[in-house]
């Protein structure tokens, strides 16, 4: 289990106890949490993607400017996990 299928077990656990009881018990919990995480590290992947090409950060700007594409790289990478939490993690 990676990061977002930990993430997505503690909030089960303290906020959606009969959901997570559900899955416990029918033993559908692993197979639940390992599909998130596969599914929250992709859509991560695409929305960074997609991110940085509506915001013009290439490869040209990374050799030109390292440090204002770190910058820019972050914010998107943030901004990116904040959806994913959001729409998968939290729901």
């Amino acid at each position: 289990m990676g990061r977002y299928g930990g993430l997505r077990h503690r909030y089960l656990k303290e906020s959606k106890r009969v959901l997570f009881y559900q899955l416990l018990t029918s033993g559908k919990l692993g197979y639940h949490l390992e599909e998130i995480d596969n599914s929250a590290n992709d859509m991560l992947e695409l929305l960074v993607k997609q991110m940085a090409e509506k915001q013009g950060v290439t490869e040209k700007l990374k050799a030109d400017d390292m440090m204002k594409w770190v910058g820019l790289m972050n914010n998107i990478r943030s901004a990116a996990e904040e959806v994913v939490l959001n729409d998968l993690i939290y729901a």
